[in-house]
């Protein structure tokens, strides 16, 4: 039962800004989770904790150790990243837009509003109170929104909306407050401002400031002039002071700056004070325009070794530029929306875009102008899952018409398939792992084809229906389909596509659909309040029908097929024995499902009525429990023996969606209504993400649309793999995946007070290796169970084989299966699986409801193998052939 969490599939990026650490670790923020990509394995893994609400700032600290997340309400994680743990939680006053460690990795700066602070960052110890405020900056005139420091953490130029760039000294200087040297002249917010450094001196010796309007000024730096007496020739008198400059104690707070008159009449302003940037010139060098209006520039970055600047604009445009003379190297379109993130790599050579209002997340080479990485998730939210037999890829379906088929272990989409016009209400994936279908709300039901990626075959209907279930049998020979409009099941020929029959007794939309996995039984559910049993082959119409009191809303079978599950209106699940026609027992679910308050709810959740009842459900592997999913923002874990909640899941802690809470706060109550949904000045497209959306388009709108873009929690589709080592939920946050792969528990079989580890060094030392790997099996402790299998050799393991009894048969195999994934001996374990099936096979087909899943995991793992060496094969034979060619014509 301890199933964790383990990755979120679906939605590569939902906002904010990307980074890239260690030079191959893409790490992006998706909702209120932290994904990191590893660039070079093709691999991607979500961090196991959340945050309050939508991240809306990342930054990486430059030995790619550390990470400082800050979310919408201002709550910031500092996380240890290798060893995915939260060292320390703080929460920052202000609207935070921009946050950057220092090159030294000493200090974080902090946009937060107006105010830029420095925080000493903390180390590897958790400490009580990891954060020290070193200094704050009150110097900008409205908010900060880009951060740079130099090479030696030092200075620091930051970007505001008052149209100005600004130079800071971080370290206090004697005789109090240095005054910051101000670049001025642009007409927009500026959004990028960057250090120059000089490639022999590595010291600060330009600047660039870039505006949203698409203006670069570039800014350049004259040596050290030096500490000039007052008085000296060419400098005015000291300025005197304002008359509003406060004194203490006879300490100037604010310090003045000098002037002198260039040669050609220009100002030029010296700071006071001890950094090497103290006593030199900065002048303008030149005004470039990126010429993309009207669209504006969205997104920056610059790359010091290079000399390189990369800029993204609103219409989905980017562009690359060699400075400082401006010159451009590639001008490219990649989307059609706006881009939310541009990021360099350490060496430069990658470039990094994110696009939050498409879910698309790229990685691009400039110089071979390749991808190297490639991913978008899904516009609107996944309707529907479905597991490969094999349980290796995950099919989802959304209301933006796309299916997208995902590698479980990898978290990668490898295909798309856009041919549907309407939302994707269902998937089914056919026996031999190549095939997968898929049904919409177009009228339409298309069969894919996994291994040339082309839709293959098209079912339809005389005229046009709209289809919200599917279902195959088991010989993959008849394709089902329920409609929610006329109430039908359309019947089609796999190979002919031809449609054999039509089933017509529902009165109501057909949203269940399924066939049993031992005979061509057909189980369907409707909103009639009706499950209807119907032999397909024989024709002979409904075989059998289970009323209820309520709603029918889903329906599922048992993997023996000897129980049938469905889901009703009022909460509750009944459970039938589909050969009898008996109702064997119900599950009153009303309170476990029970979710938070929505912001427009005028009742509390307690006393609620909506949604507490279960859309989706799922039986585990070997049908001892069953999984229940609906509106709510919990998974409920049911055994179906007992009538009994197990665990009950919570998809998300994010308050940045609705149905969360269960209490509201009644200070954001206002007379208008829920201060949250109140739209005010601060609310704009321009400057925020755009208000999407993501909500059920087609159908079921009763209680699904967002509140003012504020998606509601909800689970729309359960799956466990055929393994039964995972289960995947398609819910407003993405496809979360939990496991139980990565969990240690202690849970011994036959436990006894001589089953210890020094018993089973003893027993090999005695060299009895079928005594040790029984003990070993009995304690279940998975390196000694490994450890005992290497210990046999190869002539030995048929003797030791049969001696294992079939009760310690799942936990032998489950530990060959593990090793077939991790361990370079693929002949010695395939050895022992080809054993194992030979003496153990009766017992093996006697128990296969038991066995199933460990069955499934192994039959997985020996196909994952073989398509590695098949590949790897064909690689070495196309080698051979062309060097064999080359030799001859030599």
């Amino acid at each position: 039962m301890n199933y964790r969490f383990q990755n979120l599939l679906g939605a590569p990026y939902r906002g904010g800004n990307a980074v890239v650490t260690q030079n191959t670790n893409l790490i992006s923020p998706v909702g209120n989770r932290i994904s990191v990509t590893d660039l070079v394995k093709s691999q991607t893994i979500s961090l196991p904790f959340q945050a309050s609400s939508n991240i809306r700032r990342i930054a990486a600290s430059p030995d790619g150790v550390f990470l400082l997340t800050v979310d919408d309400n201002n709550r910031c994680l500092f996380i240890n990243i290798p060893r995915r743990v939260v060292l320390h939680r703080i929460t920052i006053k202000h609207t935070v837009n921009a946050v950057k460690f220092s090159p030294n990795g000493n200090y974080i700066a902090v946009a937060a509003g107006k105010l830029l602070q420095i925080w000493r960052s903390p180390g590897y110890r958790r400490e009580v109170f990891g954060f020290e405020l070193v200094r704050t900056f009150a110097d900008c005139n409205d908010k900060i929104l880009t951060i740079d420091w130099d090479n030696e953490s030092k200075y620091l130029i930051v970007g505001s909306k008052d149209l100005t760039g600004r130079l800071l000294f971080v370290d206090k200087v004697k005789g109090g407050y240095k005054k910051p040297f101000l670049f001025l002249g642009h007409r927009d917010s500026v959004l990028g401002c960057f250090f120059g450094v000089d490639k022999k001196s590595n010291k600060v010796d330009k600047a660039y400031t870039i505006a949203r309007d698409g203006f670069i000024f570039s800014w350049g730096y004259s040596g050290n002039v030096g500490n000039h007496d007052i008085g000296d020739e060419g400098l005015d008198d000291e300025e005197p002071k304002s008359p509003g400059t406060p004194e203490r104690d006879g300490e100037i707070v604010e310090g003045y700056v000098k002037k002198r008159k260039d040669f050609d009449g220009k100002e030029s302003c010296f700071g006071e004070g001890e950094g090497y940037l103290s006593g030199g010139k900065w002048e303008l060098l030149r005004k470039d325009c990126f010429m993309q209006a009207p669209a504006k520039l969205t997104a920056c970055d610059y790359h010091r070794g290079l000399d390189l600047v990369v800029v993204g604009f609103s219409n989905g445009v980017f562009g690359l530029y060699q400075m400082p003379d401006f010159v451009c190297m590639h001008l490219l379109s990649i989307s059609r929306e706006k881009l939310t993130t541009a990021e360099f790599n350490d060496l430069g050579n990658w470039l990094t875009f994110g696009c939050a209002k498409l879910g698309q997340l790229l990685v691009w080479e400039w110089r071979s102008e390749s991808y190297i990485l490639k991913q978008q998730g899904h516009y609107f939210d996944v309707n529907t899952l479905a597991y490969s037999p094999d349980s290796q890829l995950l099919a989802t379906g959304a209301d933006d018409n796309k299916v997208k088929v995902w590698t479980v272990s990898s978290g990668f989409c490898f295909v798309t398939f856009t041919e549907h016009t309407n939302a994707v209400t269902a998937l089914h994936f056919m026996a031999n792992n190549n095939c997968l279908l898929s049904a919409s709300l177009d009228g339409t039901v298309r069969a894919w084809d996994l291994l040339r990626y082309r839709n293959f075959r098209t079912f339809t209907t005389p005229s046009s229906r709209q289809f919200v279930s599917l279902a195959a049998d088991q010989s993959g020979e008849v394709i089902c389909a329920g409609t929610l409009d006329s109430f039908e099941i359309f019947v089609w020929s796999m190979k002919t596509a031809r449609l054999l029959d039509v089933l017509s007794a529902h009165e109501g939309p057909v949203h269940g659909l399924m066939f049993s996995p031992t005979n061509a039984i057909l189980a369907s559910s409707s909103w009639d309040k009706t499950v209807r049993l119907w032999d397909v082959f024989e024709g002979k119409g409904a075989v059998e029908t289970f009323p209820h009191t309520h709603d029918v809303l889903t329906i599922t079978y048992r993997p023996d097929g000897k129980q049938l599950a469905c889901s009703t209106l009022d909460g509750q699940i009944h459970f039938w024995d589909p050969i009898d026609g008996m109702l064997m027992c119900t599950i009153e679910g009303r309170r476990d499902i029970a979710g938070g308050r929505l912001m427009t709810d005028r009742r509390s959740a307690a006393n609620s009525s909506s949604g507490k009842c279960f859309t989706t459900l799922c039986y585990s592997a070997d049908g001892s429990y069953i999984l229940a999913g609906g509106n709510s923002k919990y998974i409920c874990m049911y055994d179906v023996a007992d009538q009994v909640l197990l665990r009950r899941f919570q998809i998300t802690h994010n308050l940045s969606l609705d149905g969360v809470l269960d209490f509201l706060n009644s200070k954001n109550m206002t007379e208008a209504g829920p201060l949250n949904l109140i739209d005010d000045d601060n609310s704009d497209t321009e400057e925020g993400i755009d208000k999407q959306t993501r909500g059920n388009m087609g159908y079921n709108l009763p209680g699904s649309m967002p509140n003012n873009g504020r998606p509601i929690i909800r689970t729309t589709s359960l799956k466990i793999a055929p393994t039964g080592r995972s289960f995947s939920a398609a819910t407003t946050e993405g496809v979360l995946v939990f496991s139980i792969d990565d969990s240690f528990i202690f849970d011994p079989t036959d436990l006894d007070i001589d089953v210890t580890p020094e018993a089973i060094d003893a027993a090999l030392d005695e060299d009895q290796p079928s005594r040790a790997l029984i003990l070993s099996l009995r304690l279940n402790e998975d390196t000694l169970i490994k450890r005992c299998i290497f210990c046999v050799s190869p002539v030995d393991v048929p003797a030791v084989v049969s001696s294992i009894p079939y009760r310690y048969l799942q936990r032998l195999i489950e530990a060959l299966t593990d090793l077939l994934e991790r361990c370079p001996h693929l002949e010695f374990v395939l050895g022992w699986c080809q054993e194992l099936c030979k003496l153990h096979g009766n017992s093996i087909q006697q128990n296969s409801r038991n066995l199933q899943p460990v069955l499934r995991s192994l039959q997985k793992a020996i196909t994952r193998i073989h398509q590695d060496l098949a590949d790897t094969c064909a690689s070495n034979e196309y080698m051979l052939r062309y060097l064999c060619s080359v030799r001859d014509k030599r």
